[in-house]
């Protein structure tokens, strides 16, 4: 399979319940329309019989044949195909950690790399021993002194966001202002406003950070971490529409105890708040269980 471990085909085949032979509830006829009306493909083709014939086997085989982008298309398709049955039929999550450990899977297979030393080379983006370093630094910041802390949570921030590819950039001071940092999703250029305070963020610091992207480029956007979190008042205030993103520090625990990506993370944010005009939704309230 393309650059999918032997613990990966594993995990695989618990997710799709593949393990006698079977993949998920498909009998033979629903798995050929399946995979002919989502992805135009004939599954029971003899080009992917060579491993044995039941679906199990057949579907193996042709993530083994394909190449990347059709294996992560095909798996990505599996996947809203299982949590659209499961969901329906009010099933419980039988797979630990199941979304996150997927969707890592799947930045691992499209190369999406770890910071790594300049002539090294990167590192896989699925990585549970750092994910479990990075886990607990962020406790670990909880005891530190309020000054040096914050810096603190900036190079963890920065860290974090390398560790899952997303180009971060060291905090910046433009004239008359200071920028926590940058990174790039999808593409797209996000500033960064990072605080670490006993008291949650209110409306003004909101609105100061939103004054601060008016002034830039117009296609830029703004990640504002509050590790305290953000006041109700503060967010009905700060309104609805704007190129503010928000997420605090229980988010950032959960992606980190979930195994979630953390550029999935923000992207699913970054959705909600496309489509509700909201800044801020829990990561725990995004991804399913």
């Amino acid at each position: 399979m393309p650059n999918i471990r032997s613990l990966d085909i594993k995990f695989l085949d618990d997710l799709f319940e593949m393990n006698g032979g079977y993949v998920l509830d498909f009998s033979d006829n629903s798995m050929a329309r399946f995979f002919a009306e989502e992805l135009n493909v004939d599954i029971y083709d003899d080009t992917y019989r060579e491993h044995g014939t039941s679906k199990a086997k057949r579907l193996r085989c042709y993530l083994n044949k394909v190449d990347v982008p059709t294996s992560v298309k095909t798996l990505q398709t599996l996947w809203d195909y299982r949590e659209g049955i499961r969901k329906h039929r009010e099933r419980e999550e039988w797979v630990p950690n199941a979304e996150g450990r997927f969707f890592s899977l799947l930045n691992r297979m499209q190369g999406k790399p770890d910071a790594a030393p300049a002539g090294e080379p990167p590192k896989a983006a699925f990585d549970l021993p750092k994910i479990l370093a990075l886990k607990q630094r962020l406790i670990d910041l909880s005891s530190m002194e309020p000054h040096p802390r914050g810096y603190a949570f900036e190079v963890w921030l920065r860290d974090a966001f390398n560790f899952y590819g997303l180009e971060a950039r060291e905090p910046f001071r433009n004239k008359g202002e200071q920028i926590d940092g940058s990174f790039v999703l999808q593409g797209e250029t996000y500033l960064l406003e990072a605080k670490w305070e006993s008291a949650k963020t209110s409306a003004a610091d909101l609105h100061a950070f939103q004054g601060k992207l008016e002034q830039k480029a117009a296609w830029a956007r703004g990640l504002f971490v509050s590790n305290s979190g953000f006041t109700e008042d503060g967010l009905i205030a700060f309104g609805r529409g704007k190129r503010v993103v928000c997420m605090d520090g229980l988010d950032l625990f959960d992606a980190l105890d979930r195994e979630l990506p953390l550029n999935l993370a923000i992207d699913r944010k970054v959705r909600r708040a496309a489509e509700t005009g909201l800044p801020f939704e829990r990561i725990r309230d995004l991804f399913s269980r």
